[in-house]
């Protein structure tokens, strides 16, 4: 005789069999209710973007372990390794010439460890690397984030060179995991301290996107005017919301395995 379902395994089941789109709507509609929870939750919503980063250090946490124990990198993308460390550089100066803060020591503690991943892939994990595997072409990204940095970026008093790296690593932030989601399409299999630090990810993404849209509800939309006019204070959000959505679909698929206990994410064609 099978076993019986729990509720949640029904659940999961009979969201799998549904169309795409239903997917999408339930997602945003979870999205949503999350956001009201945390808003009656959380009542300093600076938290929740330190939370980000904590859950963001975890992830990079998860790396390390596999690192040091395991002594492979495989299913690691590099690029996006080296993308993080992009981004976390240019914020870290916008912070130091703008506005020193705790977050700045959270994201420099968050650097030391991305450029040590980086390390150990580079020169101490080379053979283990799969290259032929993490094969997207990073100037996809780096290119189109510096040209649309020009052309949208803060408004502020600060001088132009810092409003248009500020601009920058937002932007950069926001598409940063593609290449390792081109690693997991691209292996198909995903083993568990990828996947942990993958959904990882994925978390401190909506986090910090619950972070902006909670604040600009609290200060009644006060908040994008002082990030300036113009278009900025909407891409803003729009990042923060992009990068929640490109790993929206694998955070599904990792929770179903994790209900499902399975060790292996098997991801299906066409979800990454």
């Amino acid at each position: 005789m099978k076993a019986e379902k729990s509720p949640i395994q029904s659940v999961m089941s009979w969201i799998r069999r549904q169309p795409p789109k239903v997917k999408a709507f339930l997602g945003v509609v979870l999205g949503m209710t999350v956001l009201v929870f945390l808003r009656v939750v959380v009542h300093e919503h600076d938290n929740l973007f330190i939370a980000s980063e904590a859950v963001h250090a975890l992830g990079i946490s998860v790396l390390i372990y596999k690192l040091t124990k395991e002594k492979t990198c495989a299913g690691i993308s590099l690029k996006t390794q080296e993308l993080t460390a992009l981004f976390l550089a240019v914020r870290l100066y916008c912070s130091f010439v703008m506005e020193f803060d705790l977050h700045t020591v959270l994201d420099s503690a968050t650097l030391v460890t991305t450029l040590w991943v980086i390390y150990m892939i580079h020169f101490k994990l080379r053979p283990t690397y799969m290259e032929d595997k993490d094969n997207f072409a990073i100037y996809y990204v780096v290119i189109p984030c510096a040209v649309l940095s020009f052309l949208i970026h803060p408004t502020t008093r600060h001088h132009i060179i810092n409003r248009i790296s500020w601009s920058f690593c937002v932007y950069l932030e926001a598409v940063s995991v593609l290449p390792q989601l081109r690693v997991m399409q691209n292996t198909k299999i995903v083993e568990p301290f990828t996947a942990h630090y993958v959904f990882a990810l994925g978390i401190a993404r909506f986090l910090s996107c619950a972070h902006w849209i909670l604040q600009v509800l609290d200060s009644r939309g006060r908040l994008l005017t002082a990030l300036g006019y113009g278009l900025w204070p909407i891409m803003v959000l729009v990042s923060e919301i992009v990068q929640t959505f490109i790993l929206a679909d694998f955070c599904y698929y990792y929770v179903q395995s994790l209900m499902g206990g399975q060790l292996v994410l098997r991801l299906p064609s066409g979800v990454v």
